[in-house]
């Protein structure tokens, strides 16, 4: 019998979303709008070409972050149960180097292509990652690990 068989609730963040999922609609509603409706600006070129950089360095997060989790033996994924906290590797730097990634990724993508609609949508993005990801997130952790977690969030920002 699972928890929600037995009337209580899933041990996990309950996050509203899964955060690629928020990141990939704005990046895909944002190349969309500016393929049918751009909007008149333009990055010049040295701006769009250090969105490559930005997209390498989300990419390199992204997958350093998940080999921690990997060797934590703990899901990356918000809707799983974490079973140890992470606080190696790119976690000394910020509580949310997945999500810092991935947002650099969307930047990044925007820049290339000059796509003003990908940052406009991506602040929505951000918000609701923000709010309806990383505060559920934080509640857990603390739920979960305590005083362990209390201190890795009073040592590490939230960001960078």
């Amino acid at each position: 019998m699972n928890a929600q068989d037995s009337g209580s609730r899933p041990d996990n963040a309950g996050v509203v979303a899964p955060p690629p999922a928020l990141f990939g609609t704005a990046l895909a509603a944002g190349l969309v709008l500016h393929w049918l409706r751009p909007l008149p600006f333009s990055f010049p070129f040295p701006v769009r070409a250090a969105g490559g950089a930005l997209v390498v360095a989300g990419l390199v997060l992204s997958v350093l972050v998940m080999r921690h989790f990997r060797r934590a033996n703990t899901p990356v994924v918000p809707w799983g149960e974490t079973r140890r906290l992470v606080i190696s590797g790119p976690y000394r730097f910020s509580r949310n180097p997945d999500y810092l990634g991935q947002a650099f990724i969307v930047a990044g993508v925007g820049l290339l292509f000059g796509a003003l609609w990908v940052f406009v949508l991506l602040v929505p993005a951000l918000l609701l990652v923000r709010y309806g990801v990383i505060a559920r997130e934080e509640r857990y952790l603390e739920r979960r690990f305590g005083d362990e977690y209390r201190a890795f969030w009073r040592r590490v920002r939230r960001w960078l």
